[in-house]
């Protein structure tokens, strides 16, 4: 991943167990929208594969990591497969120690103000807060207070009506995942819809 480039739209969609049937006319549609970053997380079927996959068929227009990245046998298993970036839930210390030492953007999960702060301190790019969703932009602006320097990434309840507010409320960036990427969409070939409802973050988002 280019920190600089994914700065640009720091907007991240989330893919978890989805089918590999469903992964060309998916990233076809991703692209389309505009967005520039997805991740496959390690929860998924057949992981690794899919990244593979992805990463070939995006052919360079799209930004592939890997989420819910738990242990070092998925990390390595996720970077083999072409994932430039790691997300995960929660702080796993030598997960994010390798991938701050070796210059691997990495995106830990934390919630209470101690969380956080412990997830910087390890040496996190940035702080995913999850579950945002239940405080929402409100609880950025709040943690950005005594936190101003610590970079924070907004994952869960992310809308097309409430993005900007996440960002002008101190969210260096936002994830999105079933929301917009529900398994019935997936299922039914919806893709253009898929595309709309993504294409609505990436208007809207005030980054």
């Amino acid at each position: 991943m280019e920190l600089k480039r994914f700065k640009r739209l720091p907007i991240i969609g989330i893919l978890r167990g989805i089918e590999e049937k469903v992964i060309e006319p998916l990233v076809e549609a991703v692209v389309s929208s505009g967005l520039q970053a997805i991740e496959i997380t390690m929860n998924t079927p057949s992981a690794a594969k899919l990244i593979r996959q992805t990463v070939k068929l995006a052919a360079g227009r799209l930004t592939i990591g890997a989420g819910t990245v738990l242990t070092m046998d998925e990390l390595r298993a996720a970077l083999d497969s072409g994932a430039t970036f790691i997300v995960l839930p929660v702080v796993v210390h030598e997960v994010v120690e390798y991938c701050a030492k070796n210059k691997i953007p990495v995106f830990p999960g934390a919630f209470t103000p101690q969380e956080i702060y412990n997830a910087w301190q390890a040496g996190a790019t940035m702080v995913k807060v999850f579950p945002a969703k239940f405080f929402g932009p409100e609880y950025i602006k709040e943690i950005k207070g005594p936190f101003k320097d610590i970079e924070l990434l907004a994952c869960g309840g992310v809308t097309a009506q409430n993005i900007r507010e996440f960002f002008t409320c101190g969210a260096s960036a936002v994830a999105f995942g079933a929301g917009i990427f529900r398994d019935e969409w997936l299922q039914e070939g919806k893709f253009s819809l898929i595309e709309e409802k993504i294409r609505g973050l990436v208007d809207n988002c005030a980054c």
